[in-house]
């Protein structure tokens, strides 16, 4: 009777490797993928990360934040001239790894709201207030630290 070997257990996250060409390489389906499609896995919500194949530095945050700079680029900006401003003032402040905790919190507040709202619950628009919450907490926010709006 031939033995069954046991399936190596999928990796719980996606290794993406970056090689100097700037090329991008899948190693779960051992292929090239694009930005396009490393977003795509985002709005999946795979958990991924991109290292540099020759160094095995985490590459993750900059595929990132250049997925963001083409989004940005690209039709309605999610981000306004003085968002950016603001953001870019609280680097090298006491106050920024508060910011990051800050921001972090409110988007994954964000992402839970978008899950379909508790049938039975009438004029209840949640997203809105949520929204009307995090713009006074962003000011108050700015104002503590004497920073503009």
């Amino acid at each position: 009777m031939p033995s069954k070997q046991a399936k190596p257990a999928k990796n719980p996250v996606r290794t993406i490797k970056k090689y100097p060409n700037r090329r991008l390489y899948d190693t779960d389906t051992s292929s090239y993928i694009t930005l396009a499609e490393i977003k795509q896995l985002v709005m999946e919500s795979e958990p991924l990360q991109v290292v540099d194949a020759k160094t095995s530095e985490d590459l993750t945050r900059s595929i990132l934040l250049q997925i963001i700079l083409e989004e940005e680029a690209n039709g309605s900006p999610m981000f306004t001239a003085p968002v950016l401003s603001n953001i870019i003032r609280f680097y090298g402040h006491a106050m920024q790894g508060l910011m990051g905790g800050y921001l972090e919190k409110n988007m994954q507040m964000l992402m839970e709201m978008q899950a379909p709202l508790v049938p039975g619950v009438p004029g209840v628009n949640l997203l809105q207030q949520m929204q009307e919450q995090m713009q006074k907490q962003t000011a108050q926010f700015f104002d503590t630290f004497g920073l503009k709006r």
